[in-house]
């Protein structure tokens, strides 16, 4: 990728940008091209057009590469209408491919809470949450480190190309918190620091250990910095058993004794410089900072508090000529000290409730920046200057933002941040700029359910998110089709009925209660429904005897059946289950009425709701954990009988006979992480089964042969739910979106037009 530069300002555009600009007006040179070629391109389209298509292929160019052309046109067309540009994204589902697919999906609307023009790619490779990031140069590139002590790899990255360099030989157990880079006698390496409280050094070139561990932390080494103090380059390291010890990278041996402010484990450590002097700056569990001089472990003035908190996060920068510290902490405030005079500069930032965990700074046209990712994976940006927030928090990371760094390619100031659950490192491009295309904003938190509904006429889409609201689209248009029903309460589960001839959504969550709502006006009605004694995960309603109810599962390991007529328990609660019962769905068997329900026990059970019993021995068989947030249970017809699909933590699918207990078919193995979502429904007269899963994927089953119909479909986020609707339609719950795709029927040898 030759520069990141989107053109502003730009008078006109050279041969270049012109063939650039063409290439990308064109839907099926992004589908078809190698994606290689498309990156190399990406900088030069400086059209708004142009600009637009390119923002769309960014969005999820981490996974073009490994993409065939037919989930290559699926992703582009859903990324667009993310953007909010249906008609780009209809133009790129009309581009033909012949990939010997049955069906395949169309996008029909998308939100787009997530996509940023600043955002520029993400860093794939990492399979649990990034620990640390760290940049610097090798053969005249910008380069990236990342690490995971979860996943046990150090990986190099160029930042240029975007693609990865290798990984670092870590050792046996590879469990590197911290990663920081050097250069020691003209060689660029990296100091880490891991789990087992050993740092090492190793050689960025070759990926290979320069020395052997060295030793002295006594607990795991939480960060690591590397300053150079009278041409000598050092590291330094903190750790949870309260210390901050010095190391001489030129020989591997400790400088000093350990610097130790017997303030509890430091958790944080940044460089920095005061009167032409290194620094060491730690931050504490009880929430002080302190400056050490880290070549005679002096302290540098008194400990500097204010946070409530504990210090999580910690970087240095230069604001109006003096140096500073910027410290996060999760009592939710960013706060800067002068280093020199040890006081706060100004009032604390403001724009983190969730509380600062990842902290970094950089320069942005001549001025200070800090960037901050805290718990609910929101990136923050402020000028130090002035202490103000600049635009809006960069959204995509689909859980906390644990690691940040910053970084020059090409002339651009970038930003670096490693994910919790997702594992990316996402690059964020500093620079200010002009956003592209209308996305349409609906949730600004992590999806947890989805439903669907008719009001008056319509057929809606209900969906929850951790942001507290649950909001209602219309299925066909994506437009809100109601008010937001808010409140102080996340929902975890919903359903949906119809009572006394009015539709309603039920909801349920952290709070224990199972609350109804007028899905039309999004008033509540009548009380909560109360009866669990903990979080209810999961709901569902049937009718039982005429009577429409409601069905939760809770925290509690009971099944609790409440009539909405009259908002009574119907019964005593259902148990039997040993865990959290995370997923509920119902079915009809033998003409009578039942609950499926899944808990953390690994155990389906089966319970006949009007005698309160249970039908017959749990459903067994290796079914793995079945999810516990979310539907991972539900059930079909298939050949005039009863079944249920489950979905479970190995990535399988299975299909049980609820009349016999027995599963049908082998498990359907095709999702390489755990099952969070499965739904039912009818395509072209046939049963069929959605499972959406915590790598972005979405399978369509065919439940009559067992064998999935069509590519899967790929989403750049974990896919926490699904719903097939009565009229055919796809709803796919992702990150903090929503989407709703149609199904396309083609000839298994002709061309997808």
């Amino acid at each position: 990728m030759h520069g990141w530069s989107d053109g502003l300002g730009v008078e006109g555009a050279d041969a270049e940008s012109a063939g650039a600009e063409a290439k990308f007006l064109d839907p099926a040179f992004l589908v078809h091209a190698d994606p290689e070629a498309v990156f190399e391109l990406l900088a030069a389209a400086t059209g708004p057009a142009g600009r637009l298509a390119a923002a769309v292929y960014r969005a999820s160019a981490h996974l073009h590469r490994q993409a065939g052309p037919g989930v290559r046109r699926q992703m582009l067309a859903l990324d667009a209408a993310r953007y909010g540009v249906p008609g780009l994204s209809a133009r790129i589902s009309a581009v033909p491919v012949d990939d010997g697919a049955d069906r395949r999906w169309e996008v029909a609307w998308a939100t787009g809470s997530t996509v940023d023009h600043r955002f520029r790619q993400a860093l794939i490779g990492h399979t649990e949450r990034v620990r640390g990031v760290a940049t610097g140069i090798v053969g005249g590139r910008p380069i990236a480190v990342t690490c995971s002590s979860y996943d046990r790899t150090v990986r190099v990255w160029d930042l240029a190309a975007g693609s990865p360099v290798g990984e670092l030989l870590t050792g046996l157990d590879g469990e590197v918190c911290a990663v920081a880079t050097a250069v020691v006698r003209d060689c660029p390496v990296v100091f880490g620091g891991s789990r087992d409280g050993t740092v090492r050094l190793w050689d960025l070139t070759t990926g290979r250990p320069v020395s052997t561990p060295l030793t002295g932390h006594t607990a795991v080494v939480t960060a690591v910095a590397t300053v150079v103090s009278d041409g000598c380059p050092l590291g330094m390291s903190s750790s949870r058993d309260g210390t901050v010890r010095v190391w001489d990278l030129t020989n591997g041996r400790p400088v000093g004794k350990p610097l130790s402010g017997r303030d509890g484990p430091v958790e944080a450590l940044a460089a920095g410089g005061v009167d032409g002097r290194p620094v060491a700056v730690a931050g504490t569990w009880e929430g002080t900072v302190r400056v050490w001089d880290p070549a005679t472990g002096h302290p540098v003035g008194e400990p500097l508090t204010g946070h409530s908190s504990g210090v999580r996060a910690l970087a240095t920068a230069v604001v109006d000529g003096r140096p500073v510290a910027v410290s996060g902490s999760h009592d939710g405030t960013v706060r800067v000290w002068d280093l020199t005079t040890g006081r706060l500069r100004g009032e604390p930032l403001t724009g983190a409730p969730d509380g600062v965990q990842a902290l970094a700074t950089g320069t942005v046209q001549g001025r200070p920046v800090a960037v901050g990712g805290g718990q609910a994976g929101m990136v923050r940006v402020w000028d130090l200057t002035t202490g103000r927030p600049i635009g809006r928090p960069l959204a995509g990371h689909v859980d906390g933002v644990w690691a940040a760094a910053t970084a020059e390619v090409n002339g651009r100031q970038v930003a670096l941040t490693g994910g919790n659950e997702d594992g990316e490192v996402r690059v964020w491009d500093l620079s200010p700029g002009r956003p592209v295309g209308a996305p349409r904003i609906g949730h600004t938190d992590h999806g947890r359910a989805v439903a669907d509904a008719v009001v008056d006429g319509r057929p809606v889409a209900v969906t929850s998110s951790r942001d507290a609201t649950v909001r209602v689209w219309d299925l066909a248009t994506g437009r809100p089709a109601a008010a937001p029903v808010t409140g102080s309460f996340i929902v975890e589960a919903l359903a949906t009925a119809v009572v006394d001839d009015r539709t309603v959504v039920l909801t349920s969550g952290w709070e224990g209660t199972v609350r109804v709502w007028d899905l039309a006006t999004g008033a509540p009605l009548g009380q909560p429904l109360v009866g669990h004694t903990g979080p209810v995960w999961s709901l569902a309603t049937a009718v039982l005897a005429g009577t429409p109810v409601a069905v939760a599962g809770g925290h509690d390991g009971t099944i609790w059946v409440w009539d909405l007529t009259t908002t009574r328990p119907v019964g005593e609660p259902l148990t039997g289950h040993y865990g959290l019962v995370g997923s509920v769905a119902t079915a009809v068997v033998r003409g009578r009425p039942v609950a499926v329900t899944g808990s953390w026990d690994t155990r389906v059970r089966v319970w006949d709701l009007t005698t309160g019993h249970p039908v017959g021995d749990p459903l067994t068989g290796r079914v793995g954990l079945v999810r516990a947030m979310g539907t991972a249970v539900a059930t079909a017809v298939v050949d005039s009988g009863p079944v249920a699909v489950t979905g479970s933590r190995d990535g399988t699918v299975r299909v049980w006979d609820l009349t016999t207990g027995r599963p049908v078919g082998a498990p359907h193995i095709s999702h390489t992480e755990e099952v969070r979502a499965v739904a039912t429904g009818v395509a072209d007269g046939r049963p069929i089964a959605a499972s959406g899963s915590r790598n972005g994927t979405v399978r369509v089953w065919d439940l009559t042969t067992g064998r999935p119909t069509g590519h899967p479909l790929v989403f750049p986020a974990p896919v926490h739910a699904v719903k097939l609707t009565p009229d055919g339609r796809l709803l796919v719950g992702f990150g903090w979106e929503v989407a709703v795709l149609t199904p396309v029927t083609q000839p298994r040898s002709g061309t997808t037009t």
